[in-house]
């Protein structure tokens, strides 16, 4: 469904886009309709009081579609999304695991790489040195 709606968002934007290329500049700019540097523009193909009008009421449609579809996606794209918590993945320190990031010495980045396995922890400064193991027997 949502697939279906973002193609039809996408037609309405190209036409969006064409039905407003295709009005008639209002101002002295350089726009396509323009006296400034748009050359003859479209005045030929498009002329008349009725025209302006019809481009003017399709562009409105088009606009009110734009926003219907993009207001409708959003909202799909919310409520598929399940709520979570940065702390859901946080899992609690426990007595043979070493400490949660914000606990542990270095910075940012050593504690992103102890979590991940990719390096050895280290004692935070100024800690007390680990006790040493006790030899097995």
């Amino acid at each position: 469904m949502q697939t279906v709606l973002i193609i039809i968002h996408l037609i309405v934007v190209l036409a969006l886009i064409g039905v407003v290329l295709l009005q008639r500049s209002e101002g002295g700019g350089m726009g396509l309709g323009g006296g400034g540097g748009g050359g003859g523009g479209v005045s030929g193909f498009m002329t008349g009081r009725g025209q302006a009008n019809a481009l003017t009421r399709a562009t409105a449609i088009l606009a009110g579609l734009f926003f219907l579809t993009s207001i409708t996606l959003t909202v799909m794209a919310t409520t598929t999304r399940a709520p979570r918590s940065i702390l859901d993945g946080a899992a609690p320190a426990g007595p043979g695991q070493q400490a949660p990031a914000g606990q542990g010495g270095g910075n940012v980045l050593e504690q992103l790489q102890r979590l991940q396995g990719d390096q050895p922890a280290a004692p935070a400064p100024g800690a007390p040195a680990p006790a040493p193991a006790a030899p097995q027997q």
